[in-house]
């Protein structure tokens, strides 16, 4: 059983915020005006098979529609200092978005993970070498411990760095302008320190 399925009052929010008729919506997915109205009135729920028409016409993703929480995403600049971390917690995939996103991975939705400053444990260690900086993080990488990513973002670019268990946390980036050092850990989550 779907424990987050599309709700009546869902459509009818959305539908309203595109300025649009029972009956515009219906002819836009080829249902009865009738349908639409029974959907509303959680007399009944769209077929799987007319989710994704059903998401196109209001304009949403399945997954907003699903979740009823529509994205209104209005980051024009597109300042890459806003970008947001999507962690999976089951298969580790690292998803970024500059702005909101409804993201999901492994069939759950994912939020943003929010960024605490690095603590003595996850101090972030930079070093100059040659053209770059060497960074490292001391600390545990065993299986059950690690940190699984370093990245470097400032305005106009990330750099991301994937680790792994049993690896060492360090690696080298080309440190230019301003901006933060991020590490995950799989314990304590998205830490950040500013360079």
């Amino acid at each position: 059983m779907i424990d987050n399925y599309v709700t009546g009052n869902t459509i009818k929010h959305l539908r309203k915020l595109k300025n649009m008729t029972q009956n515009e919506l219906a002819a836009l997915i080829d249902v009865s005006p009738k349908t639409i109205s029974k959907w509303e009135t959680a007399k009944g729920f769209p077929d799987i098979s007319l989710l994704e028409p059903l998401a196109a016409a209001l304009s949403v993703s399945v997954i907003e529609l699903m979740s009823g929480n529509a994205i209104d995403n209005k980051n024009i600049s597109a300042n890459m200092l806003r970008l947001k971390f999507y962690i999976c917690p089951i298969c580790g995939n690292i998803v970024t978005a500059v702005g909101e996103s409804t993201i999901s991975c492994c069939g759950i939705n994912l939020l943003p993970s929010e960024a605490e400053e690095t603590d003595d444990e996850h101090k972030i260690i930079i070093e100059n070498v040659e053209d770059e900086y060497f960074v490292t993080v001391n600390h545990e990488m065993s299986k059950e411990h690690y940190i699984s990513f370093l990245a470097h973002l400032t305005s106009d670019k990330l750099q991301l760095v994937k680790l792994y268990p049993e690896g060492n946390a360090e690696c080298r980036f080309n440190l230019r302008g301003k901006g933060y050092l991020y590490l995950y850990c799989n314990h304590h989550g998205l830490m950040k320190q500013k360079i």
